[in-house]
């Protein structure tokens, strides 16, 4: 039987958020999911202020940009979202 690997929410937050191209959009807040099935649906990440693509990309109204959790790519040391799957 396969061992599966599951990261702990916690030691998510305050990881990098990065493009499949390697451009950085910012820091990993929080994680949005549907408390009714219990499935992941976004990722809240603290725009960098540097980055061009955080820039064009929408915010909530806690100015917070909502990742699709389908646009996560991988994670590990940062997150990686493929950018083709950004709003």
């Amino acid at each position: 039987m396969a061992t599966r690997k599951f990261a702990i929410a916690k030691q998510l937050g305050g990881k990098r958020v990065i493009t499949n191209k390697g451009e950085e959009i910012g820091r990993l807040s929080d994680i949005k999911f549907n408390e009714r099935t219990g499935d992941l649906e976004f990722f809240l990440v603290e725009p960098a202020t540097e980055s061009k693509i955080a820039a064009n990309l929408p915010r909530n109204e806690e100015d917070f940009i909502e990742i699709p959790y389908k646009a996560v790519f991988a994670v590990s040391d940062v997150v990686v979202v493929d950018e083709t799957m950004l709003v």
